[in-house]
């Protein structure tokens, strides 16, 4: 089966970065098409509060990409509505399109695209 390439997930954490260098550099090695980076639990934001929290710092997806020279293809935050959409067996985009975590993953999946498209390219 072709790959037209792969995605590589972290969180910002120090461990997991080290660990996802660690797997670029495998796929890297393979010769197989890095279409980009997602950080997952980049952020927490409080529905009582609304205020944002970096639990497990931030951005280190980015600058992982950024050092590795793949895309970054955008952050996911911690969010209930992920488990419980998961849970009832609809994805978090459908049952709530315009909530902050539908829209970052509409976001990745853009991004994602538009990577699959260019690697269709070359």
């Amino acid at each position: 089966v072709p790959i037209a390439g792969a995605v590589v997930v972290t969180t910002p954490q120090e461990v997991s970065l080290a660990d996802t260098a660690k797997a670029i550099g495998m796929y890297k090695k393979l010769q197989i098409n890095i279409l980009g980076l997602v950080e997952n639990m980049s952020y927490y934001v409080c529905p009582h509060c609304s205020e944002r929290a970096e639990i497990f710092d931030h951005s280190g997806g980015q600058r992982l990409a950024a050092e590795m020279q793949i895309p970054f293809l955008g952050e996911i935050p911690i969010d209930i509505a992920v488990r419980l959409a998961g849970d009832a067996g609809t994805p978090v985009v459908k049952r709530a399109p315009d909530s902050a975590v539908g829209q970052a993953f509409m976001g990745l999946a853009r991004n994602l695209a538009q990577q699959v498209s260019v690697a269709a390219l070359g």
